[in-house]
């Protein structure tokens, strides 16, 4: 087993200006996993993933990674809307490489090798800002890919973007995951849940209530905050 798993969330709250906005998250996350978190809006699940991701520090509470010290390296985000560099396309999927040490030739090369793979490279020259929101979304899907990440974080990364981008993007998150990332994804598609998760976390007021496989979710969750919101939001 990787010394980086499981990862585990145990009782993690955030309250700034003490403000509880999280609860005593407790969590665990398996290597090679697909877990989605699910929840309204203000439940509390981008605050969460950014504490697992190390972007924010827990008022209380602790986040270790398996046999690991420190927070480790071998780890991407992506967010609802792509930060693009003012650079190629190409550019923008060596710039994490260049950042960890890849030499600048071997950076570019395995960019394009990347680009390939997920059928942008066509793209690798044009200017990363001036592509379409779900373009953008890809390159920033293949920049990650590109840093092969132990595990990769995904806040509605498909909010907003068309059929066809979703679809594009989906196929690109299921095939990391079958490379062996483990993956962790915020979404508010049930569909999205259905066919890419294996667990579901359900969140809401702040607290994690509960974890379960996805196919038991769906058919049968076990807290009523969860029913309550199945009923709503299925047609």
């Amino acid at each position: 087993m990787s010394a980086m798993f499981p990862l585990v969330v145990d009782r993690v709250s955030f309250a700034p200006s003490g403000q509880p906005v999280l609860r005593e998250a407790s969590l665990e996350i398996a290597q090679g996993s697909f877990t989605v978190i699910l929840g309204p809006n203000g439940a509390g699940k981008s605050v969460l993933m950014r504490i697992m991701h190390g972007l924010l520090a827990p008022t209380s509470g602790s986040v270790r990674w398996g046999a690991l010290d420190v927070r480790p390296k071998s780890q991407a985000m992506l967010f609802q809307r792509p930060v693009m560099l003012r650079r190629s396309v190409l550019a923008n999927v060596a710039y994490g490489l260049l950042v960890n040490g890849v030499p600048k030739r071997e950076a570019r090369d395995h960019a394009a090798t990347v680009l390939e793979t997920v059928g942008l490279l066509h793209l690798a020259g044009r200017p990363a800002r001036l592509l379409s929101g779900g373009e953008q979304q890809r390159v920033a899907l293949a920049r990650a890919a590109a840093l092969q990440p132990r595990i990769l974080f995904l806040d509605e990364p498909t909010a907003s973007l068309d059929p066809t981008a979703v679809r594009a993007i989906e196929k690109g998150i299921a095939d990391l995951h079958a490379g062996g990332t483990t993956v962790v994804m915020i979404t508010h598609h049930l569909g999205q849940a259905r066919r890419l998760g294996q667990h579901i976390v359900f969140m809401s007021g702040g607290r994690i209530e509960e974890r379960t496989p996805a196919s038991v979710f769906f058919r049968q969750p076990q807290s009523r905050a969860a029913g309550n919101f199945l009923r709503e939001e299925l047609p």
